[in-house]
């Protein structure tokens, strides 16, 4: 078999942790609770929609930056939440989920030399957009337990070089929401370098404690955020691959200059189906959050029955524990002998860290998944006691 040919720029970066794990869980006919997709099906009125915009014959290519219909539900989504008016055609881009939505801003808007301060744990397409783009990552760690930065090491990350700031909230893997404070310190110094602010809250609708702040709404932000959401996460259905951005027309340029190349548009009928998916009530909502709310706890007691140490999260559908006490060596060792032992797979989270080896004693599970899963999942765990 002829040598793999990959260029210096992503060599680095091997297959995604997720693509591993995920082949391991199928080796070894393991509950994946790696991955974050749900194993439970979507809401019919979600399905519906998607049927009914085939059968309506949204069949061909879509407007590039995204279809009226969705477009205009954005907009009108972003202004009940936050107050702030914008123009659905000029400030709203709809990608192939966010996953593109990350690359397209990064390649559209960073230049060879330029700086972004990320946060880790990170999400592991970060670091290898900024490489394709050839930019300069500037990393901040969340230390445990609480997972919160430190204000002088985020300081000192940012400098005279600096275009973006990418900032995941709430926080996969962690499960934090970012506080007020923790958001306005982020933006005042994106302000005093004059950075990009790239908003990652594809969990914005998954806050299990506190409040869900996005900081475009912050004093000064709105002209220099581009924030990223997500229908996957929302509706349970992460393989449609809608996601889109918000941000003002200037910033939406390079982001479409960047996607017009890469997908040129995301699925039109899913697209369709989407803008009706954004007229979901309170009562789905709150039913929403419920229902994981009780998945959190299922899981996150068996966790701690099994003898890791995790806190509730607060957002997201991932809990990061530490299984230093167990003595089952790091993080990968700990993963290999969960699926191994227990049949059941977790991601082992060194891989969303470059700075920092406090990755080595964690490991992120999903809860996304149906009780039933998480009750025979956490009966297993109870393995790793013996």
């Amino acid at each position: 078999m002829p040598a793999k040919r990959v260029t210096q720029r992503l060599a680095p970066f091997g297959e995604t942790v997720f693509a591993t794990w995920s082949r391991l869980a199928v080796e070894h006919d393991a509950i994946n609770l790696g991955q974050g997709f749900p194993d439970f099906p979507a809401p019919d009125f979600v399905k519906e929609a998607a049927i009914a915009a085939i059968r309506d014959d949204e069949n061909q290519y879509a407007r590039s930056a995204g279809h009226p219909s969705l477009v205009t539900a954005v907009a009108e989504s972003w202004q009940r939440e936050t107050g702030i008016a914008i123009d659905p055609m000029e400030e709203v881009t709809v990608t192939c989920g966010s996953t593109e939505a990350i690359a397209a801003a990064i390649l559209g808007l960073i230049e060879p030399g330029d700086e972004v301060v990320i946060f880790e744990p990170f999400y592991d397409s970060y670091l290898a957009c900024i490489s394709m783009a050839g930019g300069t990552p500037r990393i901040v760690t969340l230390h445990t337990p609480d997972f919160t930065f430190d204000e002088a090491e985020l300081a000192a990350a940012f400098s005279d070089r600096t275009a973006m700031v990418i900032v995941n909230t709430p926080h996969n893997p962690t499960g934090r929401v970012f506080t007020r404070d923790e958001l306005q310190a982020i933006a005042d110094l994106a302000q005093l370098h004059d950075a990009v602010v790239l908003a990652d809250e594809v969990y914005d609708a998954l806050v299990l404690e506190g409040e869900h702040l996005p900081i475009a709404t912050l004093d000064g932000m709105a002209e220099r955020t581009i924030t990223m959401r997500s229908l996957g996460k929302v509706f349970s259905v992460t393989g449609w691959k809608i996601g889109w951005s918000i941000a003002p027309s200037d910033l939406s340029a390079g982001m479409r200059a960047a996607h017009q190349f890469m997908t040129f548009c995301a699925s039109t009928p899913l697209q369709v189906a989407a803008a009706t998916c954004l007229t979901a009530g309170d009562e789905y909502f709150d039913a929403y959050r419920s229902e994981y709310l009780q998945r959190r706890d299922l899981l996150v007691a068996g966790l701690l029955e099994a003898g890791l140490r995790v806190s509730p999260p607060q957002g997201t559908y991932f809990a990061l524990a530490d299984h230093s006490s167990l003595a089952l060596g790091d993080d990968v060792a700990f993963c290999r002998h969960l699926v191994e032992r227990c049949a059941v797979v977790a991601i082992p989270p060194s891989s969303f860290y470059a700075l920092s080896d406090e990755g080595r004693g964690l490991a992120r599970f999903a809860f996304c998944k149906d009780v039933a899963t998480l009750s025979e999942a956490t009966r297993r765990l109870a393995g790793l006691r013996a």
